[in-house]
């Protein structure tokens, strides 16, 4: 495995020449460190060898599919959410190509009550009746992002279609995670559909959900919406970020920076990211556990600064996302990077023993769609 240490040692050199030659508080000036040099090229190599015509399947062992293990939503869901931002952002006509695959799975996978089942094995077989929560949260994040970035007319009918059909279950979620990425959903469909007092009026009820859930937790030093930093952390002020935009309440923005500032402390307190691990996680009044670091931990800190600084426009985000980012490519707690040169995948998270060479859908989808916020953040930011 290539690493990118030289690469990053020539950044060192030549912001240690420009401290020479500027002085160090001219640099400080700078807006923001993101720098998109250090990015590797961005490619759909791994994806398209995880994928075949039914869907992306959701485990590798190392570098390969693991067929074994065959299919799930919460990974087509990702992969369609991730060819959209490509195709929006770059016209990546292979990304194009592959966006009916993963819309066709979703669709396959529905209930006739709007739920989904998540689990498909290799030949294609269905092995359960009701998926999780947060596969179904995922799933709808990526039917709004469709619905406000449809390539062409027929994959927006059939994204709204699943949409829809499942909307009726939106207030009946328990898991916070899953009614937040539900939320962020369906704040991407009112973006292009403001009209929509209904779907607004749902938003408001989850919104308020999350915030009901920060205010039974909080404490002068806890500024969270349970009693453990658990997984996927970023997730749940991002959602209330997205809801700001489109309910304009400030107590929902204040608990979303509240939160997203209570979590800043305790996973970016070093200048890279240290993300709680899901070995023991982080329980109030515990210790943190620092081994089983995952890569969706990682992107929901890279999109939680991205909506932060476009909500509010505080450059500092711009910089907390790139510092995220990194985390994918060694400014990690292990100095490793999880980032493959040879297959343009991304391993599986790190333990105690090191890194996790499997290079998974999730993890990989991971790691693209931390990519694409970083260049949307970088064109955002010199428009």
């Amino acid at each position: 495995m290539k690493i990118t240490w030289p690469k990053t040692g020539e950044k060192y050199i030549a912001l240690a020449e420009q401290a020479m030659i500027h002085g160090v508080e001219e640099l400080e000036k700078k807006d923001t460190i993101l720098d998109l040099l250090i990015l590797p090229p961005f490619s759909l190599n791994h994806i398209n060898r995880l994928t075949d015509d039914t869907g992306i399947i959701q485990h590798a062992k190392f570098g390969i599919p693991n067929l074994k293990e065959g299919y799930c939503l919460d990974d087509n869901s990702r992969a369609l959410l991730m060819v959209l931002m490509a195709y929006r952002q770059m016209k990546d006509i292979r990304a194009l190509e592959l966006s009916p695959i993963y819309l066709s799975y979703i669709h396959y996978m529905q209930n006739k009550d709007g739920t989904f089942r998540n689990f498909l094995s290799f030949s294609r077989n269905y092995l359960d009746e009701l998926g999780s929560e947060d596969s179904f949260g995922r799933t709808i994040w990526a039917l709004g992002y469709l619905m406000g970035n449809a390539p062409n007319d027929a994959y927006y009918q059939t994204g709204r279609l699943v949409f829809f059909n499942a909307a009726p279950n939106f207030e009946k979620l328990k898991s916070i995670r899953s009614i937040a990425n539900t939320m962020i959903g369906v704040c991407y469909y009112l973006k292009t559909n403001p009209a929509d007092d209904s779907m607004t009026e749902r938003l408001r009820n989850m919104a308020h959900n999350l915030v009901e859930h920060y205010e039974e937790n909080e404490s002068a030093d806890w500024k969270w919406f349970e009693a453990l930093l658990a997984y996927d952390n970023g997730i749940l002020p991002l959602a209330l970020l997205h809801s700001a935009e489109i309910l304009n309440e400030d107590r929902v923005l204040e608990v979303a920076i509240d939160s997203l500032q209570f979590l800043t402390k305790h996973t970016l307190n070093e200048n890279y990211l240290s993300i709680i691990g899901n070995e023991k996680w982080y329980k109030k009044d515990g210790e943190r556990s620092i081994f089983a670091q995952q890569p969706i931990d990682a992107m929901a800190m890279v999109l939680m600064y991205h909506q932060a600084f476009h909500v509010t426009k505080d450059k500092e985000y711009l910089n907390k996302l790139y510092t995220s980012f990194l985390w994918f490519l060694g400014e990690n707690d292990l100095r490793m990077s999880l980032y493959d040169f040879e297959t343009k995948g991304c391993c599986d998270g790190f333990e105690s023993y090191g890194i996790n060479r499997n290079q998974g859908a999730e993890s990989s989808l991971a790691y693209l769609i931390s990519h694409l916020t970083v260049l949307q953040a970088y064109e955002e930011f010199h428009v």
